[in-house]
């Protein structure tokens, strides 16, 4: 363990540990834990580093609550009752590792290594025990793949198909922004390092408008709040291209020179005049021409756009659309102009290296979003043989993945074996064969990608490892000695596996070392402060500009032109459903939690219970009072809530705060007993908020 000393005015001679916070947040921050006697007695944001400046968010405040926690998982646990009863007993890591390791290679030897399931996301974002020795290890086996798709997936490709890569406008330039679009992000839950930069725009005279279904926190500190149907987005963004053209604001010579299919694009807009759009969107059509105005005749208009608006059928659409607006008025020119999903395109680690896809044979890839199909299929659901064993990691997702009937259905088979790695006992972790107690943040090495800022951070372990807890890539370098696993790359311990990532030719990683990163404990990217991608162009599209008509998104057998793509639950073209289930269903993580992380923490649970949140006309027409207990319920399932009865919904509109730890549910269930495995036009993402329920009061 190293650790840096530090003069701390509080505790004299403590040593203070640079590190970064682990969690799916695009502000990737950096931190500063000050240890006494081994143990971590405070964590604080750097405040000298230019994003995070010295804050950390309402959860990470309390990281240290959740590593000293009394439910920490210290040891191995052997499931000794029924499959789901939550009966376990300790056990050594060599009883363990012996056995996962003889029942893998039984499984192999009956139907074949495709039959091993790896199940992860981002409980962690860090690249070592992300995606290194268990990448090394899954695809030396020739286990299934995973298609990793659960949260960006859409928008990603959205972005792609626009301007070539996931890279959008750097956040250090709001200030010099003259317009700010909070489009479908609540700032101040999701991304709160960002609020400085727009407040610092604000002070500047730049008008800040959240477009949201719901008036969240941040659209309440918004100068104004533009109430948005679900979905919808991309209806909104063609018609402020039809009143931008229209009206002659667009920047002809930007798009004379960086654009391809302007003309195509014009025509297309033409067909989504404000009056149009009002009929999709809800919004009123003078509103609609007057943001188009507004942005039109802005210099540098910042719109951040966050994943929410994308969990929808035309998710991929919707951003590929808004993704187009910078371009048609120029606003890549400037400082704090443009528009951003993400960050993360920038950070060019060598992935490669550190996962070896080169060492695996041809095998399937199965979509995480889809594992109740996956679990209950005789072929995985996309050939093959049945899935025998689950090996979950950083991801929960018997609370967290969709369809959740079907994936619990699928972890009840006796003859499925699961492992899952973990720090508590999570809903999935009920349904394990064997759980295995993993290090937090605070007990490892990792390295950090953002995707919210230009940072790299470098994560030092700040205490010894609580109990016989290990970090991801530890326990499965163990697992592939077990398996017999020899190559030399299986023995690279975390501070190699760094040094791997960083060894990058790219341009941007230049500076980017090792030396520099303990030195200081991040380091900017090679990209100039404030970083302008498109100032001149040089999108890496396939044409180098950005593609208004898209001949990939032709040749995938799609719309090649920005369009507005419902949602399947979209009442107009459903009528019979929407008749049974009128309300449109969104589930964000509330405030505190982050999807089903800090659930357990008492302080940040508050001794509250999940609720819904209603519109005073929805409420009245159900005969629903403020405080009631109802149910929300569809074909796919029903979870239970309080009523809350607010404005801050539109009216047709339900909000249930999430990801609620089911089993600290009064009927153990959440939102995803609702949701459905459908997928997102680009990306095979999730469409969590493409989802009509009913609420009713329960008797």
């Amino acid at each position: 363990m190293t650790a840096i000393q530090m003069p701390d005015q509080d505790h004299a001679g403590a040593n203070v540990v640079r590190g970064a916070c682990p969690h799916d947040c695009p502000d990737a921050c950096s931190t500063l834990v000050t240890v006494e006697n081994g143990r971590a007695t405070r964590i604080q944001g750097d405040p000298d580093h230019p994003f995070t400046q010295g804050f950390l968010c309402a959860k990470v405040n309390r990281y240290l609550e959740r590593t000293y926690h009394r439910d920490r998982l210290t040891t191995p646990l052997r499931r000794v009752g029924p499959k789901g009863s939550r009966q376990f007993a300790p056990a050594s890591w060599d009883d363990a590792l012996t056995d996962i390791s003889a029942r893998l290679r039984t499984i192999v030897a009956a139907n074949g290594a495709e039959s091993i399931l790896p199940y992860s996301y981002a409980g962690t974002m860090g690249l070592i025990q992300g995606s290194s020795m268990d990448r090394r290890f899954f695809h030396a086996i020739g286990a299934s793949k995973l298609d990793r798709t659960i949260c960006s997936s859409a928008g990603s490709v959205g972005m792609q198909m626009t301007v070539g890569a996931n890279v959008g406008a750097d956040g250090e330039g709001l200030p010099s922004s003259d317009l700010v679009l909070l489009w479908g992000t609540n700032t101040l839950t999701a991304n709160p390092h960002l609020w400085p930069h727009v407040l610092e725009a604000k002070a500047n005279g730049a008008k800040v408008i959240a477009i949201d279904p719901i008036r969240t926190r941040t659209a309440d500190q918004c100068d104004e709040w533009i109430a948005i149907r679900p979905g919808t987005d991309g209806a909104l963004a063609l018609a402020m291209m039809h009143v931008i053209f229209a009206e002659g604001l667009q920047d002809d010579n930007y798009i004379e020179r960086y654009t391809l299919g302007a003309d195509q694009l014009r025509e297309r807009v033409k067909e989504y005049p404000p009056s149009r759009a009002t009929q999709i969107t809800g919004i009123p059509s003078e509103r609609i021409v007057e943001l188009a105005r507004q942005y039109g005749r802005a210099k540098a208009a910042f719109v951040r756009i966050n994943y929410g608006l994308q969990r929808h059928a035309g998710g991929g659409m919707a951003v590929r659309t808004i993704a187009c607006l910078p371009a048609v008025v120029g606003h890549w020119r400037r400082a704090g102009g443009g528009v951003q999903l993400s960050t993360s395109a920038n950070f060019q680690f060598d992935k490669k290296a550190l996962e070896r896809p080169d060492i695996s044979p041809p095998v399937r890839t199965i979509n995480m979003i889809r594992l109740g199909e996956a679990l209950n299929a005789p072929d995985g659901g996309v050939g093959g043989p049945p899935v025998q064993a689950l090996i979950v990691y950083n991801s929960n997702p018997a609370a967290v993945a969709p369809d959740r009937t079907s994936v619990l259905r699928g972890l009840a088979r006796d003859d499925l074996f699961t492992v899952v790695l973990e720090h508590f006992q999570t809903d999935t972790a009920d349904w394990a064969d064997w759980i295995l107690p993993a290090t937090t943040q605070l007990e490892h090495w990792d390295i950090h990608f953002s995707y919210g800022h230009h940072y790299v951070p470098l994560n030092r372990p700040a205490i010894q490892p609580m109990g016989e807890a290990k970090p991801n890539s530890e326990i499965f370098r163990l697992l592939a000695a077990r398996m017999g696993l020899t190559d030399p790359m299986f023995a690279d311990d975390d501070l190699a596996l760094i040094h791997q990532a960083l060894e990058s030719p790219h341009e941007k990683m230049k500076g980017v070392t090792f030396d520099a990163l303990m030195e200081r404990g991040w380091v900017r990217l090679n990209v100039p402060t404030p970083y302008l991608p498109y100032v001149d162009g040089a999108f890496s599209t396939p044409s180098g500009k950005v593609e208004f008509y898209s001949e990939r998104m032709k040749q995938m057998g799609l719309d090649p032109l920005p369009a507005f793509t419902p949602p399947y639950e979209f009442p107009e073209m459903v009528p019979e459903l929407a008749a049974r289930y009128p309300l449109t269903l969104i589930s964000s993580p509330r405030h505190q939690f982050l999807n089903s992380t800090f659930v357990n923490i008492d302080s940040l649970r508050r001794n509250a219970e999940p609720e819904v949140m209603v519109h005073p006309v929805d409420a009245e027409r159900r005969g629903i009072s403020a405080g009631a207990r109802v149910v929300v319920r569809n074909d796919r399932g029903h979870f239970s809530g309080v009523v809350r009865i607010s404005d801050a919904v539109r009216e047709g509109v339900v909000w249930a705060p999430s990801i609620w730890w089911t089993k600290l549910a009064a009927d153990g269930a959440n939102a995803n007993d609702t949701t459905s495995q459908r997928e997102t036009d680009l990306g095979h993402g999730p469409v969590f908020y493409d989802n009509l329920v009913e609420v009713s009061v329960i008797d």
